[in-house]
Protein backbone atom coordinates (compact mmCIF):
# COMPACT_ATOMS: atom_id res chain seq x y z
CA UNK A 1 0.00 0.00 0.00
CA UNK A 2 2.92 2.11 0.62
CA UNK A 3 4.52 1.22 -2.14
CA UNK A 4 1.97 2.72 -4.58
CA UNK A 5 1.07 5.68 -2.64
CA UNK A 6 4.90 6.52 -3.27
CA UNK A 7 5.05 5.73 -6.80
CA UNK A 8 1.64 7.69 -7.20
CA UNK A 9 2.98 10.56 -4.96
CA UNK A 10 6.09 10.76 -7.54
CA UNK A 11 3.93 10.98 -10.68
CA UNK A 12 2.10 14.02 -9.42
CA UNK A 13 5.31 15.87 -7.76
CA UNK A 14 6.84 15.20 -11.33
CA UNK A 15 3.63 16.79 -13.09
CA UNK A 16 3.08 19.53 -10.57
CA UNK A 17 6.91 20.34 -11.10
CA UNK A 18 6.69 21.13 -14.73
CA UNK A 19 4.87 24.54 -14.20
CA UNK A 20 7.03 25.30 -11.27
CA UNK A 21 9.97 25.06 -13.44
CA UNK A 22 8.01 26.67 -16.10
CA UNK A 23 7.44 29.83 -13.84
CA UNK A 24 11.01 29.38 -12.37
CA UNK A 25 12.61 29.97 -16.05
CA UNK A 26 10.37 32.77 -16.79
CA UNK A 27 10.91 34.70 -13.23
CA UNK A 28 14.91 34.34 -14.08
CA UNK A 29 14.50 35.28 -17.54
CA UNK A 30 12.64 38.39 -17.17
CA UNK A 31 14.84 39.67 -14.39
CA UNK A 32 17.36 40.23 -17.11
CA UNK A 33 18.43 43.19 -17.80
CA UNK A 34 17.54 43.88 -21.21
CA UNK A 35 18.95 47.73 -22.71
CA UNK A 36 16.92 49.28 -25.76
CA UNK A 37 13.29 48.51 -27.21
CA UNK A 38 12.39 46.94 -30.85
CA UNK A 39 11.01 49.60 -32.74
CA UNK A 40 9.07 48.83 -35.81
CA UNK A 41 10.48 51.64 -39.42
CA UNK A 42 7.78 52.19 -41.94
CA UNK A 43 4.11 53.69 -42.57
CA UNK A 44 1.21 53.52 -39.81
CA UNK A 45 -0.85 51.11 -40.49
CA UNK A 46 -4.90 51.89 -40.20
CA UNK A 47 -6.61 51.06 -37.04
CA UNK A 48 -10.25 50.55 -35.44
CA UNK A 49 -10.42 50.39 -31.97
CA UNK A 50 -13.00 47.72 -31.21
CA UNK A 51 -14.55 47.73 -27.50
CA UNK A 52 -16.91 45.68 -26.35
CA UNK A 53 -19.38 47.54 -23.60
CA UNK A 54 -22.14 45.88 -21.85
CA UNK A 55 -23.64 48.59 -19.31
CA UNK A 56 -20.13 50.54 -19.11
CA UNK A 57 -21.60 53.86 -19.20
CA UNK A 58 -19.91 55.05 -15.92
CA UNK A 59 -16.05 53.97 -16.84
CA UNK A 60 -16.31 54.46 -20.71
CA UNK A 61 -15.51 58.09 -21.01
CA UNK A 62 -12.26 57.60 -19.48
CA UNK A 63 -11.52 54.66 -21.42
CA UNK A 64 -11.85 56.92 -24.91
CA UNK A 65 -10.05 59.81 -23.23
CA UNK A 66 -7.43 58.03 -23.21
CA UNK A 67 -7.49 56.65 -26.73
CA UNK A 68 -8.59 59.61 -29.03
CA UNK A 69 -5.40 61.66 -28.66
CA UNK A 70 -3.57 58.57 -29.97
CA UNK A 71 -5.17 58.08 -33.13
CA UNK A 72 -4.20 59.71 -36.69
CA UNK A 73 -6.41 60.72 -39.09
CA UNK A 74 -7.13 57.14 -40.97
CA UNK A 75 -7.90 55.62 -37.15
CA UNK A 76 -11.16 54.73 -35.09
CA UNK A 77 -13.03 54.01 -32.61
CA UNK A 78 -16.14 51.35 -32.82
CA UNK A 79 -18.18 50.47 -29.95
CA UNK A 80 -20.24 47.66 -29.30
CA UNK A 81 -23.34 48.55 -26.59
CA UNK A 82 -24.04 45.34 -26.45
CA UNK A 83 -27.40 44.03 -24.38
CA UNK A 84 -27.44 47.06 -22.76
CA UNK A 85 -30.18 48.88 -20.39
CA UNK A 86 -28.30 51.80 -19.48
CA UNK A 87 -26.75 55.30 -21.22
CA UNK A 88 -23.31 53.56 -22.91
CA UNK A 89 -24.30 53.86 -26.60
CA UNK A 90 -24.83 57.45 -25.79
CA UNK A 91 -21.92 58.26 -23.87
CA UNK A 92 -19.59 56.97 -26.39
CA UNK A 93 -22.12 58.84 -29.16
CA UNK A 94 -21.26 62.32 -27.44
CA UNK A 95 -17.40 61.65 -27.29
CA UNK A 96 -17.22 61.28 -30.66
CA UNK A 97 -17.18 57.51 -30.73
CA UNK A 98 -18.93 54.95 -33.91
CA UNK A 99 -21.42 52.83 -31.79
CA UNK A 100 -23.32 49.86 -32.91
CA UNK A 101 -25.75 48.16 -30.56
CA UNK A 102 -26.44 44.57 -30.52
CA UNK A 103 -29.47 42.84 -28.60
CA UNK A 104 -29.70 39.13 -28.44
CA UNK A 105 -31.20 37.56 -25.58
CA UNK A 106 -29.52 33.67 -25.51
CA UNK A 107 -26.17 34.90 -27.18
CA UNK A 108 -24.70 36.79 -24.81
CA UNK A 109 -21.00 37.41 -24.06
CA UNK A 110 -17.83 39.13 -25.19
CA UNK A 111 -16.96 36.98 -27.73
CA UNK A 112 -20.33 37.23 -29.93
CA UNK A 113 -19.97 41.13 -29.36
CA UNK A 114 -16.25 41.58 -30.89
CA UNK A 115 -18.09 39.41 -33.71
CA UNK A 116 -20.66 41.75 -34.21
CA UNK A 117 -18.04 44.59 -34.14
CA UNK A 118 -15.56 42.94 -36.92
CA UNK A 119 -18.56 42.09 -39.32
CA UNK A 120 -19.40 45.72 -38.92
CA UNK A 121 -15.94 46.76 -39.46
CA UNK A 122 -15.51 44.19 -42.61
CA UNK A 123 -17.17 47.47 -44.62
CA UNK A 124 -14.18 49.34 -44.58
CA UNK A 125 -11.81 47.08 -43.19
CA UNK A 126 -8.38 48.74 -41.55
CA UNK A 127 -5.13 47.12 -41.43
CA UNK A 128 -4.79 46.46 -37.50
CA UNK A 129 -8.18 46.27 -34.96
CA UNK A 130 -7.21 46.19 -31.72
CA UNK A 131 -9.71 45.27 -28.94
CA UNK A 132 -9.85 47.74 -25.77
CA UNK A 133 -11.98 46.96 -22.81
CA UNK A 134 -14.65 49.43 -22.03
CA UNK A 135 -12.97 49.92 -18.31
CA UNK A 136 -9.25 50.19 -19.43
CA UNK A 137 -6.99 53.24 -20.03
CA UNK A 138 -4.47 52.91 -22.60
CA UNK A 139 -1.25 54.02 -21.55
CA UNK A 140 0.68 57.16 -23.93
CA UNK A 141 1.77 55.52 -27.58
CA UNK A 142 0.18 52.26 -26.93
CA UNK A 143 -1.91 51.77 -29.92
CA UNK A 144 0.68 52.95 -32.27
CA UNK A 145 3.31 50.68 -30.68
CA UNK A 146 1.10 47.24 -31.02
CA UNK A 147 -1.00 48.18 -34.23
CA UNK A 148 2.55 48.64 -36.06
CA UNK A 149 3.96 45.65 -34.70
CA UNK A 150 0.62 43.77 -35.83
CA UNK A 151 1.25 44.76 -39.27
CA UNK A 152 4.81 44.75 -39.49
CA UNK A 153 4.83 40.83 -38.26
CA UNK A 154 1.26 39.99 -39.47
CA UNK A 155 0.68 38.01 -36.01
CA UNK A 156 -1.43 39.24 -33.07
CA UNK A 157 0.45 41.58 -30.47
CA UNK A 158 -0.65 41.36 -26.82
CA UNK A 159 0.26 45.07 -24.70
CA UNK A 160 1.23 44.91 -21.38
CA UNK A 161 -1.92 44.91 -19.33
CA UNK A 162 -2.05 45.57 -15.71
CA UNK A 163 -4.80 45.37 -12.36
CA UNK A 164 -4.72 47.81 -9.94
CA UNK A 165 -6.11 47.87 -6.69
CA UNK A 166 -8.00 51.12 -4.93
CA UNK A 167 -6.80 53.38 -3.21
CA UNK A 168 -7.10 52.61 0.73
CA UNK A 169 -7.04 48.94 0.04
CA UNK A 170 -5.35 46.24 2.24
CA UNK A 171 -2.39 44.00 1.73
CA UNK A 172 -4.20 41.25 0.55
CA UNK A 173 -5.99 42.98 -2.43
CA UNK A 174 -2.31 43.93 -3.12
CA UNK A 175 -1.11 40.47 -2.81
CA UNK A 176 -4.41 39.97 -5.75
CA UNK A 177 -2.07 42.80 -7.88
CA UNK A 178 0.91 41.37 -7.21
CA UNK A 179 -0.27 37.68 -8.39
CA UNK A 180 -1.68 39.73 -11.31
CA UNK A 181 1.64 41.18 -12.17
CA UNK A 182 3.57 37.53 -12.04
CA UNK A 183 0.83 36.24 -14.52
CA UNK A 184 0.36 39.19 -17.11
CA UNK A 185 4.07 40.82 -17.11
CA UNK A 186 6.31 38.61 -15.14
CA UNK A 187 5.71 35.14 -16.77
CA UNK A 188 5.03 36.71 -20.69
CA UNK A 189 8.77 38.84 -19.77
CA UNK A 190 10.40 35.91 -19.45
CA UNK A 191 8.91 34.10 -22.69
CA UNK A 192 9.52 37.79 -24.73
CA UNK A 193 13.16 37.63 -23.92
CA UNK A 194 13.54 34.38 -25.70
CA UNK A 195 11.59 35.18 -28.58
CA UNK A 196 8.63 32.71 -27.48
CA UNK A 197 5.10 33.97 -27.55
CA UNK A 198 2.34 35.25 -24.90
CA UNK A 199 -1.20 34.31 -24.50
CA UNK A 200 -3.99 37.13 -24.86
CA UNK A 201 -5.09 39.05 -22.29
CA UNK A 202 -8.62 40.21 -23.22
CA UNK A 203 -7.84 43.81 -23.70
CA UNK A 204 -4.88 45.76 -25.31
CA UNK A 205 -4.79 43.27 -28.54
CA UNK A 206 -3.96 44.09 -32.00
CA UNK A 207 -4.81 42.02 -34.59
CA UNK A 208 -4.26 42.47 -38.04
CA UNK A 209 -7.51 42.59 -40.78
CA UNK A 210 -6.79 38.88 -42.59
CA UNK A 211 -6.32 37.62 -38.58
CA UNK A 212 -9.01 38.45 -36.56
CA UNK A 213 -12.20 38.48 -39.74
CA UNK A 214 -11.51 34.66 -40.23
CA UNK A 215 -11.13 34.30 -35.99
CA UNK A 216 -13.82 32.08 -34.32
CA UNK A 217 -14.82 35.21 -31.61
CA UNK A 218 -18.76 34.50 -31.98
CA UNK A 219 -18.69 32.29 -28.60
CA UNK A 220 -19.69 32.47 -24.90
CA UNK A 221 -16.25 30.54 -23.79
CA UNK A 222 -15.76 32.18 -20.31
CA UNK A 223 -11.95 33.49 -20.89
CA UNK A 224 -12.65 33.69 -24.79
CA UNK A 225 -9.12 35.71 -24.75
CA UNK A 226 -6.97 32.24 -23.28
CA UNK A 227 -9.38 30.19 -25.96
CA UNK A 228 -8.91 32.44 -28.97
CA UNK A 229 -4.89 32.58 -28.65
CA UNK A 230 -4.59 29.18 -28.49
CA UNK A 231 -6.83 28.94 -31.76
CA UNK A 232 -4.47 31.15 -33.31
CA UNK A 233 -1.28 29.75 -32.11
CA UNK A 234 -2.32 26.26 -33.29
CA UNK A 235 -3.10 28.20 -36.44
CA UNK A 236 0.80 29.27 -36.96
CA UNK A 237 -0.17 32.70 -35.84
CA UNK A 238 0.62 32.88 -31.94
CA UNK A 239 0.17 36.24 -30.10
CA UNK A 240 3.68 38.53 -29.51
CA UNK A 241 4.12 40.31 -26.47
CA UNK A 242 4.78 44.28 -26.18
CA UNK A 243 5.56 45.30 -22.86
CA UNK A 244 6.43 48.77 -23.58
CA UNK A 245 2.83 49.54 -24.37
CA UNK A 246 0.41 49.30 -21.24
CA UNK A 247 -3.16 49.11 -20.67
CA UNK A 248 -4.38 49.37 -17.06
CA UNK A 249 -7.53 48.78 -14.81
CA UNK A 250 -8.52 48.69 -11.40
CA UNK A 251 -10.08 45.71 -9.25
CA UNK A 252 -13.01 46.19 -7.90
CA UNK A 253 -13.75 47.89 -4.90
CA UNK A 254 -16.81 45.58 -3.57
CA UNK A 255 -16.21 42.31 -2.59
CA UNK A 256 -18.92 41.02 -4.79
CA UNK A 257 -17.32 42.52 -7.63
CA UNK A 258 -13.57 41.03 -6.76
CA UNK A 259 -15.31 37.69 -6.23
CA UNK A 260 -17.52 37.47 -9.26
CA UNK A 261 -14.20 38.75 -11.40
CA UNK A 262 -11.84 36.03 -9.95
CA UNK A 263 -14.21 33.24 -10.28
CA UNK A 264 -14.30 33.95 -13.91
CA UNK A 265 -10.89 34.50 -14.32
CA UNK A 266 -9.32 31.39 -12.27
CA UNK A 267 -12.53 29.02 -13.05
CA UNK A 268 -12.04 29.79 -16.97
CA UNK A 269 -7.96 29.59 -16.87
CA UNK A 270 -8.28 26.24 -15.07
CA UNK A 271 -10.90 24.75 -17.71
CA UNK A 272 -8.40 25.75 -20.37
CA UNK A 273 -5.44 23.99 -18.99
CA UNK A 274 -7.49 21.03 -18.38
CA UNK A 275 -8.85 20.70 -22.15
CA UNK A 276 -6.72 22.59 -24.70
CA UNK A 277 -3.20 22.53 -23.00
CA UNK A 278 -2.61 19.11 -24.08
CA UNK A 279 -3.72 20.43 -27.61
CA UNK A 280 -1.31 22.62 -27.75
CA UNK A 281 2.04 20.11 -26.45
CA UNK A 282 0.55 17.89 -28.98
CA UNK A 283 0.05 20.41 -31.90
CA UNK A 284 4.16 21.75 -31.19
CA UNK A 285 5.16 18.21 -31.05
CA UNK A 286 3.61 17.47 -34.55
CA UNK A 287 4.86 20.64 -35.57
CA UNK A 288 8.15 20.50 -34.29
CA UNK A 289 7.92 24.44 -33.01
CA UNK A 290 9.67 25.14 -30.13
CA UNK A 291 7.87 28.56 -29.81
CA UNK A 292 4.21 26.71 -29.81
CA UNK A 293 5.96 24.11 -27.15
CA UNK A 294 6.87 27.02 -24.76
CA UNK A 295 3.20 28.96 -25.15
CA UNK A 296 2.15 25.39 -24.03
CA UNK A 297 4.63 25.03 -21.31
CA UNK A 298 2.85 28.49 -19.97
CA UNK A 299 -0.67 27.54 -20.64
CA UNK A 300 0.12 24.94 -18.08
CA UNK A 301 1.26 27.54 -15.28
CA UNK A 302 -2.27 27.53 -13.13
CA UNK A 303 -3.21 30.65 -10.80
CA UNK A 304 -0.76 31.76 -8.53
CA UNK A 305 -2.16 30.83 -5.53
CA UNK A 306 -3.64 27.29 -6.55
CA UNK A 307 -0.27 26.49 -7.53
CA UNK A 308 1.13 27.16 -3.83
CA UNK A 309 -1.87 25.03 -2.59
CA UNK A 310 -0.98 21.97 -4.98
CA UNK A 311 3.44 22.33 -3.83
CA UNK A 312 2.10 22.77 0.04
CA UNK A 313 -0.64 19.85 -0.34
CA UNK A 314 2.03 17.12 -1.94
CA UNK A 315 4.91 17.76 0.53
CA UNK A 316 2.83 17.31 3.41
CA UNK A 317 1.53 13.94 2.02
CA UNK A 318 4.75 13.01 1.21
CA UNK A 319 6.18 14.01 4.46
CA UNK A 320 3.45 11.76 6.43
CA UNK A 321 4.54 9.07 3.90
CA UNK A 322 8.18 9.53 5.07
CA UNK A 323 6.92 9.66 9.14
CA UNK A 324 4.92 6.19 8.13
CA UNK A 325 8.20 4.50 7.03
CA UNK A 326 7.69 5.36 2.96
CA UNK A 327 10.73 6.45 0.69
CA UNK A 328 12.03 9.72 1.29
CA UNK A 329 12.63 10.21 -2.50
CA UNK A 330 9.01 12.06 -2.63
CA UNK A 331 9.81 14.54 -0.09
CA UNK A 332 13.04 15.25 -0.80
CA UNK A 333 11.47 16.07 -4.66
CA UNK A 334 8.50 18.23 -3.09
CA UNK A 335 11.14 19.98 -0.50
CA UNK A 336 12.82 20.71 -3.96
CA UNK A 337 9.30 21.65 -5.52
CA UNK A 338 9.20 24.11 -3.16
CA UNK A 339 12.04 26.16 -3.11
CA UNK A 340 12.39 26.52 -6.99
CA UNK A 341 8.83 27.92 -6.37
CA UNK A 342 9.70 30.25 -3.19
CA UNK A 343 12.53 31.40 -5.21
CA UNK A 344 10.42 32.26 -8.25
CA UNK A 345 7.79 34.13 -6.31
CA UNK A 346 10.90 36.21 -4.00
CA UNK A 347 12.36 36.77 -7.43
CA UNK A 348 9.30 38.26 -8.92
CA UNK A 349 8.82 40.32 -6.08
CA UNK A 350 12.16 41.42 -5.74
CA UNK A 351 12.57 42.72 -9.11
CA UNK A 352 9.20 43.89 -9.62
CA UNK A 353 6.57 43.52 -7.07
CA UNK A 354 8.53 45.81 -4.26
CA UNK A 355 6.60 48.82 -5.96
CA UNK A 356 3.32 47.46 -5.51
CA UNK A 357 3.03 45.58 -1.71
CA UNK A 358 6.05 45.84 1.05
CA UNK A 359 7.87 42.78 2.14
CA UNK A 360 5.98 42.39 5.44
CA UNK A 361 2.27 42.44 3.34
CA UNK A 362 4.17 39.54 0.97
CA UNK A 363 4.23 37.83 3.98
CA UNK A 364 0.88 37.74 4.59
CA UNK A 365 0.30 35.76 1.27
CA UNK A 366 -0.53 32.03 2.69
CA UNK A 367 -3.69 33.70 4.24
CA UNK A 368 -4.68 34.98 0.44
CA UNK A 369 -3.46 31.48 -0.54
CA UNK A 370 -6.03 29.75 1.91
CA UNK A 371 -9.20 32.07 1.04
CA UNK A 372 -8.83 31.06 -2.25
CA UNK A 373 -9.57 27.35 -1.13
CA UNK A 374 -13.98 27.45 -1.64
CA UNK A 375 -12.91 29.18 -5.21
CA UNK A 376 -11.14 26.10 -5.99
CA UNK A 377 -13.83 23.83 -4.43
CA UNK A 378 -16.30 25.35 -5.99
CA UNK A 379 -14.29 24.39 -9.73
CA UNK A 380 -14.54 21.14 -8.77
CA UNK A 381 -18.48 20.56 -7.58
CA UNK A 382 -19.79 24.40 -8.86
CA UNK A 383 -18.05 25.31 -12.08
CA UNK A 384 -18.60 28.41 -13.58
CA UNK A 385 -18.56 28.10 -17.75
CA UNK A 386 -20.56 30.93 -18.57
CA UNK A 387 -19.88 34.26 -18.98
CA UNK A 388 -20.71 36.90 -16.29
CA UNK A 389 -19.85 40.65 -16.19
CA UNK A 390 -18.10 41.44 -13.16
CA UNK A 391 -20.07 43.83 -10.92
CA UNK A 392 -18.37 47.46 -10.95
CA UNK A 393 -17.88 50.23 -8.51
CA UNK A 394 -20.74 52.48 -9.72
CA UNK A 395 -23.53 49.67 -9.84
Amino acid sequence: MIHAFSIALLVLLCIILVPVMVLLAQALLASRTVRGAASVAGPRPSVAVLIPAHNEEAGLLATLSSLQPQLSANDRILVVADNCSDQTAEVARQAGAGVIERSHAQLRGKGYALDFGVQALATAPPDVVVIVDADCIVGEGAIARVAALAAHHQRPVQALYLMHTPAGSGPLKKIAEFAWLVKNKVRPLGWFRMGWPCQLMGTGMAFPWQTIRSAHLATGHIVEDMKLGLDLALAGSAPMFCPSALVYSHFPSSAEGVQSQRTRWEHGHLSVIASAAPAALGGAIRQRSASLFAFGLDLCVPPLALLVLLVCALTGLALVLTLAGGPVAPLILSVLAGLALVTAILLSWWRFGRTVLSGKELALAIVYVLAKIPLYFRFLFRRQVSWVRSKRDSE
